[in-house]
């Protein structure tokens, strides 16, 4: 193949092929615009609906749209970017406190302690929500079945 290859160069044949046509689903699912339904705890297909009916259990249909939600498999990723995410902020701010001078050790656990318990809370459902919603707009698990994007 390599003579072939080599031939064909020394020949002047050479030739670029086209880049093959990239084909677009016909019901293709927007990216952010559905992350950003997600964040706000809304259905990502309609944005009007509610995507939990608990603290983050997420509703197996949408109340608005009727998009089927049950395919989700946002278990174990919305706690690790939860934790992630208030582990960097609020090390940053003990680092910064430290910099700045040293702080009483009272003062660090009146001020972390409960920002380290209110934090994740507050932030798991919207970053849940962004999981569900990446999920729905790449069609992962059981989404690819179907459902009509409004988008």
């Amino acid at each position: 193949m390599d003579e072939q290859l080599d031939a064909t160069i020394s020949s002047g044949q050479a030739s670029l092929a086209a880049p093959a046509e990239k084909t677009v689903d016909a019901d293709e699912r927007r990216f952010w615009p559905a992350v950003l339904k997600g964040m706000r705890c809304r259905c990502p297909n309609c944005g009007k609906g509610k995507l939990f009916y608990k603290y983050l259990k997420v509703v197996p249909t949408c109340s608005v749209c009727g998009e089927d939600l049950t395919a989700q498999r946002a278990d174990d990723l919305p706690p690790y970017l939860t934790i992630m995410i208030v582990g960097h902020i609020l090390v940053f701010v003990m680092l910064d406190m430290e910099l700045r001078g040293a702080a009483n050790p009272w003062v660090y656990i009146a001020i972390f302690v409960p920002l380290s318990i209110i934090m994740p809370l507050v932030m798991l459902p919207s970053v849940k929500g962004f999981v569900v919603a990446l999920q729905w707009s790449r069609r992962m698990h059981g989404f690819a079945k179907g459902g009509k994007s409004i988008d």
